[in-house]
């Protein structure tokens, strides 16, 4: 039995999909910058939704997309989109994010800001579930196909943001310039003070600026969370 999930402005069911509500989903969905330019969003690989409403709840946007590729994960997202508050602003796309880029580029389609929280574990940890195996391994969507996509339909002055494992930093930076992507800003994230860094929210764009660097904790000790966790996501928590 999966319950929902409550934050404070929505709630994200999670019976149907194999990833359920999880801290990396969250960190990027309130981390990631928002400006009133960003009128076209997407996330890619939604999963629950669960970027994309918090994305509606912190943004302006008229429009935000999602692109998920697995059945039961996609009607799971459009369902968390109906029952929002902003669901004349969310749409929700059954397809692969190759054949959405492919196919939104044909139309000269693009996004000011694209957002996604991507698969990243190697294939040699594949399991039976083939639904987790979509949602959680580079073998569904790979991190080329993920930057090639995202280089097709990002607006000229748009910005792409990302979170992966902090040891894929390199070579995800690495691919993204060979595409003329270029990070922007770094955001490294530890689980708390002593530990090591597991996390690195990215964000990049076609202009080579002055990268920004940070570091978040989130906890002191267990459920005992830093002042700075709790002010990037107090708006969503219930109990924050």
């Amino acid at each position: 039995m999966s319950y929902p999930f409550k934050f404070k402005a929505f709630t994200i069911h999670q019976d149907k999909t194999a990833m359920k509500v999880g801290t990396d989903a969250v960190l990027l969905g309130a981390w990631c910058a928002i400006n009133n330019a960003q009128d076209t969003i997407l996330d890619v690989g939604s999963g629950t939704g669960i970027i994309a409403l918090m994305l509606a709840q912190r943004s302006n946007a008229t429009t935000i997309d999602a692109v998920e590729i697995d059945k039961n994960a996609y009607e799971q997202t459009v369902e968390n989109f109906e029952q929002s508050d902003w669901g004349d602003r969310l749409f929700c796309y059954h397809a692969s994010f190759e054949a959405f880029a492919n196919e939104f580029a044909q139309e000269n389609e693009t996004y000011d800001l694209i957002i996604s929280n991507p698969p990243f574990y190697t294939d040699n940890f594949e399991t039976e579930n083939q639904a987790r195996n979509k949602a959680r391994f580079t073998s569904s969507l790979s991190f080329d196909h993920l930057i090639t996509g995202v280089c097709k339909i990002l607006a000229k002055n748009g910005t792409f943001s990302v979170i992966i494992p902090k040891k894929e930093e390199e070579n995800f930076v690495a691919i993204a310039a060979k595409n003329n992507l270029y990070v922007n800003r770094v955001c490294h994230v530890k689980g708390t003070p002593n530990s090591e860094i597991k996390r690195s929210l990215l964000t990049f764009s076609f202009q080579k600026n002055t990268i920004k660097k940070e570091t978040l904790t989130i906890e002191i000790s267990r459920h005992n969370y830093t002042e700075a966790y709790k002010a990037l996501t107090k708006d969503f928590y219930l109990k924050m």
